[in-house]
């Protein structure tokens, strides 16, 4: 086969059915989880002006390195959206919503940077915001939602980390002494971390490479550089996740490196997937991130995952497989194709899932396409069934039923009937 005039780029992937499918059934399922606790969805465009993805505080860091920005046909410098908090934040700050405002996303997001298992240049995410209270009960409810999701997805080896920023006091304590712990060793860091010494010491502390892993090992931790107010908040987080049942890995590298960031920090990591990318859902406080972005100064909190690597952690566990086929009944018609229109907008109307084969195919060509289409029954209109008024319902998988002729006032029933008592696919 010739190779294709154009295909996906790099780092970009087509999702066809019936992969799809369990996209759709993990949204579903995020959703129906997250508006349990309250969370409305929130829309907000792919692009943004710059400045709501980059501020003049993060340097010129990896979020200016991988960004998507340009200048667009009326001269504005714009950015495809690289993560989902930001937008959240602005749209806060624009249309002023009564807090706590709690609303949860699924989008897109774009990142320019070296594509791999589970990373791509466009992934998908899935996430949450909690706007407008900085109780440490907050930080649980969020924290406690996010493990919910990930249980109904069906992992279980996954274990939750979790860290503490402290204020933006402590963290300026906290950089200076790692700052100068760094500089020390700076020499046996990984060449990509060296420069960040002076710019971002703490995004440093939390790089995934592996020679500076080995040197931040030791390297102090910001528990031990807490004011009171940092001790109890984060003691109040971790003896509220214990109440439900939640008990964290204490993770002191577990870092922010942007201004905004405050108190609690956590990520879940499957502990099936060996790579240092393994992370499927990590969030924290930002509790200066709208005062940034121009609003007054008001706490936030949440969380974001990428479906990508999701549904590699699921494929760890086995678990969260695709949903069965979405047809119920595939439509057999040798008569030229008007009552298959028929049928199936009937059988459609009355919620009943259905497809039919065009182009006036014959009898063979039909059946075949029915056992393909996953349907667990045909219904078979032709000459004779016209003729009588009937159609023909024919199981195509061995569960007990028989095939029958039913009139066609009585069909919708008829299928209805059989779906209902349909053995369940996961019954044993």
């Amino acid at each position: 086969m010739a190779r294709p005039r154009y295909q996906a780029l790099k780092g970009t992937q087509d999702v066809l059915p019936p992969a799809s499918a369990r996209w759709e059934a993990l949204l579903a399922t995020y959703a129906a989880t997250v508006e349990r606790a309250g969370y409305g969805l929130v829309q907000s465009p792919m692009f943004e002006e710059i400045g709501v993805f980059q501020r003049e505080s993060e340097g010129a860091d990896a979020v200016r390195k991988e960004m998507y920005d340009f200048e667009d046909k009326g001269g504005q410098h714009i950015a495809l959206r690289p993560e989902g908090t930001a937008s959240v934040v602005r749209a806060f700050v624009q249309h002023h919503p009564l807090t706590p405002w709690k609303v949860w996303y699924a989008t897109p997001a774009f990142r320019y940077e070296n594509a791999q298992a589970g990373r791509f240049r466009q992934h998908h995410q899935v996430g949450l915001e909690l706007l407008g209270t900085a109780d440490p009960e907050a930080d649980v409810e969020v924290v406690t939602i996010a493990a919910e999701f990930l249980h109904a997805l069906g992992l279980r080896q996954v274990e939750l980390q979790l860290n503490t920023m402290g204020t933006v006091d402590d963290r300026v304590r906290y950089v200076e002494v790692l700052q100068g712990w760094l500089r020390e060793r700076v020499g046996d860091l990984d060449p990509e971390d060296q420069a960040r010494v002076e710019v971002h010491p703490m995004r440093v502390l939390d790089s995934k490479r592996r020679a500076t892993r080995a040197v931040t090992a030791e390297a102090p931790a910001i528990a031990d550089h807490l004011s009171p107010e940092s001790e109890a908040h984060f003691a109040a987080v971790v003896d509220g996740l214990s109440a439900v049942g939640i008990e964290p890995t204490m993770a002191p590298r577990l870092v922010r490196g942007f201004d905004y960031y405050t108190h609690t920090t956590f990520e879940f990591v499957p502990t099936l997937v060996d790579n240092a990318q393994a992370t499927i859902l990590g969030g924290g406080r930002y509790d200066g991130l709208v005062e940034e972005l121009g609003g007054p100064p008001t706490p936030g909190i949440g969380f974001g995952s990428g479906i990508e690597r999701l549904l590699i952690a699921c494929d760890a566990e086995g678990v969260f497989p695709a949903p069965p086929t979405a047809l119920d009944v595939f439509v057999v018609d040798v008569t030229g194709g008007a009552h298959a229109r028929e049928l199936t907008r009937e059988l459609r109307a009355a919620g009943i899932r259905c497809d039919r084969a065009f182009d006036q195919r014959a009898m063979r060509a039909q059946m075949k396409a029915a056992d393909r289409s996953g349907a667990p029954f045909a219904v078979i209109v032709g000459d004779q069934e016209v003729a009588d008024g009937v159609a023909t319902v024919r199981p195509l998988a061995e569960f007990g039923a028989e095939q029958t002729t039913v009139p066609r006032a009585d069909l919708v029933a008829h299928v209805s009937a059989l779906l209902t008592d349909l053995p369940s696919k996961d019954a044993p």
